[in-house]
């Protein structure tokens, strides 16, 4: 139900009452017009706010009542709010709507991917020289290392160097740590340059739609529409142009925040594998040392 009355003293006398039935005793008010004279009497007020107030009883989400404006509007459920603001945001929210599906599939691919548990378990390290303090493990346990997290398949790289070369250099065998992490970290930035594209076009595709707005606005009022215009274009191209604006901002903030955060934790993972490595060199050189001792 809609009960809207402008200017009550009479300057655009104006009152249009539209209502659906609630109970009984608005039965008499179903899908109907009103006209009211530009000067309303006391009693018209007193009948307005007792409208106002068997509306509020009625259940209804908000009721206005000021000196030049009384209204009272049923909420919208948010499933159709939201329909409406696509439908009134044009076709070119589309592809922000592609872009938003992405970059949250893509945002949460990497939040599971990049955790610590995954990447460079805090305890991995210790227990990889604790195992080789005698020996070299096998290759079974090799691989099960590698299979275990990153920094597991750079250790189980060097770990292999060694055990298939035993009189390999320190030099080789940081090399083959290197190309190890090399790989590791190429792994670890995948999907970044993706979200980091989106959080880049984002806001131009906002500003694209701005633009199919503003075509729209100046479409209404071309001579064909009329001395007056066109409103209803002009209404249609304003929400193109200020709803993908903000459809832009909204995934570019978002998105630019997550990407930024994963390469920073990126880093901080290549820093964590760089320092395991060069643990492990000296570690593993004991092992290349006897072999090149052995008759």
């Amino acid at each position: 139900m809609i009960v809207q009355v402008i200017d009550l003293h009479g300057k655009n006398a104006a009152q249009k009452f539209s209502k659906t039935r609630l109970d009984e005793n608005w039965r008499g008010f179903s899908n109907q017009r009103l006209e009211l004279p530009t000067e309303l009497s006391t009693e018209s007020v007193d009948t307005l706010l007792n409208l106002a107030a068997r509306c509020r009883s009625a259940g209804h989400s908000a009721v206005g009542i000021g000196h030049n404006r009384c209204a009272q509007r049923r909420g919208t459920p948010r499933g159709n709010t939201l329909l409406s603001i696509i439908q009134a945001a044009g076709w070119p929210i589309w592809p922000l709507i592609f872009c938003s599906v992405v970059a949250l599939a893509l945002v949460i691919e990497r939040l599971y991917h990049l955790r610590t548990s995954v990447v460079a378990p805090p305890a991995l390290l210790d227990e990889v020289i604790t195992v080789t303090r005698t020996s070299l493990p096998t290759a079974d346990v090799v691989n099960k290392l590698a299979d275990s997290s990153v920094l597991g398949a750079v250790l189980a790289a060097g770990l292999r160097t060694v055990g298939t070369e035993p009189r390999l250099s320190e030099i080789a065998l940081r090399q083959a740590f290197e190309n190890a992490g090399r790989t590791a970290v190429h792994g670890l930035e995948r999907y970044l340059t993706p979200l980091g594209t989106i959080a880049s076009a984002a806001p131009l595709l906002g500003l694209f739609g701005t633009v199919v707005g503003m075509i729209e606005i100046f479409g209404s009022q071309a001579p064909a529409s009329g001395a007056a215009g066109n409103p209803q274009q002009l209404a249609h191209g304003i929400s193109i142009a200020l709803y993908n604006t903000a459809f832009g901002l909204v995934i570019a903030i978002p998105a630019l925040m997550f990407y930024r955060h994963f390469r920073s934790q990126v880093d901080s993972f290549q820093l964590t594998l760089e320092l395991a490595a060069e643990r492990m060199v000296p570690h593993l050189m004991r092992f290349a040392v006897r072999g090149t001792a052995a008759p």
